[in-house]
């Protein structure tokens, strides 16, 4: 007669932790009982890998800061088409080139802004900025004001003067008014004058202590968003045509941002005669829908 095996304690251990290995991790909880030499129960249970222990993973809020949510809350808003400083009255000269044949189509008024943009008040406007927002930043009263009579000095038109310095002034009352600043108004009074657009966005920026770059890009895409949008008015464009040049400027802002950043005064200076003689001779232009 065949001698019954007998289990040891051991073999017990052996088998436990062979079913333990075999466990698929697709179960979701599993209970072992075992009994000890004192016959008290214990229970143990067993979570796979995959599955969460304990408190869920935290929620990616996509690495940007409470401080540069704000930040970039109030660039999207002064920079905003609906930021009433009046940019949609004016159009650079746009409408004296339409009117002379110079701008035709969405193919030349691409043409045209680009190289207003590389080569003449984009990028001088852009330098103006930048100058303006490291003055202020780093409270130099005596540089600003350099920089705010440079800036209203470099205007080549008495339009183009008018349509800057009203859209300055309209952006430093709003911006004081619904975004009050420590130190603000000592920048304001520092400048001592007329404060054309671009240095107006340069103050403010500083003010709230954004930084120079993300202000730059947007600043340049405002810009030519509305050139954009009187060329459309007065061609004119279909919506679509409209953001495929917005579109074909992007390199160029993103390449006139960053020579602004690295140029100084001294690099200052307009390649973009025609468009001088445009913003002068809208002036006695017969018909007109824009200011400038």
């Amino acid at each position: 007669m065949r001698r019954r095996p007998t289990i040891t304690p051991r073999m017990i251990t052996g088998i436990i932790t062979i079913m333990m290995t075999t466990i698929t991790m697709a179960t979701t909880v599993i209970t072992i009982i075992t009994t000890n030499i004192a016959t008290t129960t214990t229970t143990t249970t067993i979570i796979p890998m995959l599955m969460t222990a304990s408190e869920p993973a935290p929620v990616d809020a996509g690495g940007m800061s409470a401080e540069e949510a704000a930040a970039l809350y109030r660039l999207m808003t002064w920079l905003s088409p609906s930021f009433p400083v009046g940019a949609f009255s004016y159009s650079s000269g746009i409408e004296w080139a339409v009117e002379a044949g110079d701008i035709s189509d969405a193919a030349s008024l691409r043409g045209w802004l680009a190289t207003m943009l590389g080569d003449g008040s984009g990028f001088c406007d852009a330098v103006f900025l930048a100058q303006a927002h490291r003055a202020a930043a780093a409270r130099e009263h005596a540089a600003l004001r350099e920089i705010a009579e440079l800036a209203a000095a470099f205007v080549p038109s008495r339009e183009r003067q008018l349509e800057t310095t009203t859209q300055g002034r309209a952006f430093i009352d709003i911006a004081r008014s619904a975004w009050a600043s420590n130190g603000f108004d000592e920048m304001v009074a520092a400048c001592d004058g007329v404060i054309v657009y671009p240095v107006a966005v340069g103050l403010v920026s500083a003010a709230h202590e954004l930084n120079v770059a993300p202000v730059l890009h947007a600043f340049l895409h405002a810009v030519v968003s509305n050139w954009i949008s009187a060329g459309a008015r007065l061609i004119p464009l279909g919506q679509t045509d409209s953001q495929r040049i917005l579109a074909a400027l992007e390199a160029d802002v993103a390449a006139t941002a960053t020579r602004a950043l690295a140029a100084s005064l001294d690099d200052l200076g307009s390649a973009t005669f025609r468009a001088d003689l445009a913003s002068l001779r809208h002036e006695t232009q017969y018909t007109r829908l824009f200011r400038s």
